[in-house]
């Protein structure tokens, strides 16, 4: 569970150790160690054990190191949580706090994709936290193209980096882009679901899972891909 310290993400996070069983582990992170330990403070002596683990998904390598310590400690990963989130204040400078935004909340989301995917068993689910904003709905028409038929997680970045640019330029509003720089962010989370979803459908199991249902803030989960990667939200 990533961004497990606060809000959704602590309550999802009490949810997974009151519902699983003694044996089971869940992974509690966070970036601030202190929130980290006081998380694991208030979950201490529920059904399910709970670790926290300091981690900051905009480093690549940081998130590379933990999947593969838990490949080590457990030989793969039954749920995954992409629920990590750096906020911004009403006011702030986008050219200003793009970078830190973006490194987060994108960067940060297509690492946990690469690293944990391979690593969920037979029946699992990774699931990214997103927000209505996530659909192509709430982009201008003209830039649908931009977050459309991309193959990789790599296109993914490069077209969410591509848009920070041009934010950090100050350059944003003249091409059309929304000035509230989480309606980008979230589409760009959205589409890198959607991608790992094309890539790994043939190899998954194919049966129908059941429904996925999370509440709280702007959060919509309606449409889901077939498998066990699943979108959050409709793109369209």
């Amino acid at each position: 569970m990533t961004g497990a310290t606060r809000n959704l993400g602590f309550s999802l996070a009490q949810g997974l150790a009151r519902r699983l069983e003694p044996d089971d582990v869940v992974y509690l992170t966070g970036r601030d160690p202190g929130r980290v330990a006081e998380s694991v403070r208030l979950l201490s002596g529920h059904r399910a054990n709970v670790t926290g683990e300091v981690l900051d998904v905009s480093d690549r390598e940081a998130v590379e190191r933990f999947a593969n310590a838990l490949a080590d400690r457990h030989g793969g990963v039954d749920i995954v949580f992409s629920n990590h989130y750096a906020r911004v204040q009403p006011g702030e400078n986008a050219a200003e706090v793009i970078d830190g935004y973006v490194a987060a909340n994108n960067l940060g989301t297509t690492h946990v994709l690469r690293s944990f995917a391979p690593l969920i068993r037979d029946n699992g689910r990774l699931l990214v936290v997103a927000s209505r904003a996530g659909s192509l709905r709430a982009l201008a028409p003209a830039l649908h193209g931009r977050f459309e038929n991309l193959q990789t997680l790599d296109d993914v970045d490069r077209a969410v980096c591509a848009w920070r640019d041009v934010v950090r330029q100050g350059l944003a509003a003249g091409q059309a882009w929304p000035e509230w720089i989480n309606i980008p962010s979230k589409i760009g989370q959205v589409a890198a679901v959607r991608v790992l979803a094309a890539q790994r459908r043939a190899e998954d199991t194919l049966e129908e899972a059941p429904d996925s249902a999370l509440y709280g803030g702007l959060i919509h989960l309606g449409h889901g891909e077939p498998g066990r990667f699943r979108t959050l939200v409709p793109w369209r």
